[in-house]
């Protein structure tokens, strides 16, 4: 990126035209939003799909794209008279380590406060249309400490019983990795 805008410096006489070429390069590195998913379906309401038993298989990458572990989980998801909603979910790796996260998630006016033991920060939960956006950040295991990761979480329903979950971890703004998983409800899987 930053060898493209040198060569297009050289090239433009006009700190005018320097502006506007840089602002348009700018703006194709935006993140979406989550009103781009407005009319996007099946729409995914939370309380509707994380309720009961899923099942997640997903991979996790490094910097690099390379995948570095694989994993299956197992979420247990209900909500109570007051509509806050709990995800009791254990991760199972292919190296043999286990984790268990409990996520609550409590109504607030724009989504829902999301928050497990884990979280250092907690996360909004807002969605739309096909999509549900998260961002917050998580204290992993690294090496003989703790790491504290910001979590870039985009969810898209994409059949009524099935869910695409890509969330990008990053440090200090560098993304350090992502975790690419499918959700699915249990009574829909096959074995």
């Amino acid at each position: 990126m930053q060898s493209l805008l040198t060569e297009i410096s050289k090239r433009l006489s006009t700190p005018i035209l320097w502006v506007l070429a840089s602002a348009l390069l700018l703006s194709g590195c935006a993140s979406p939003s989550l009103e781009d998913y407005a009319d996007r379906t099946p729409e995914l309401v939370p309380e509707e799909f994380f309720t009961g038993e899923l099942s997640a298989r997903g991979v996790v990458k490094n910097f690099s794209g390379e995948v570095i572990r694989t994993f299956d989980a197992d979420i247990s998801a209900s909500w109570d008279d007051e509509g806050v909603g709990t995800l009791d979910e254990v991760f199972r790796f292919d190296d043999g380590e286990v984790q268990t996260r409990v996520w609550t998630l409590t109504p607030i006016d724009e989504g829902y406060h999301a928050d497990a033991g884990d979280v250092v920060e907690p996360g909004t939960m807002r969605w739309s249309g096909n999509a549900i956006h998260m961002n917050y950040v998580l204290r992993v295991a690294y090496g003989d400490g703790t790491l504290d990761v910001r979590m870039d979480d985009w969810m898209y329903l994409i059949t009524p019983d099935t869910l695409i979950n890509q969330t990008t971890m990053s440090k200090w703004g560098i993304d350090v990795g992502e975790v690419v998983l499918v959700i699915q409800k249990k009574d829909q899987t096959t074995n």
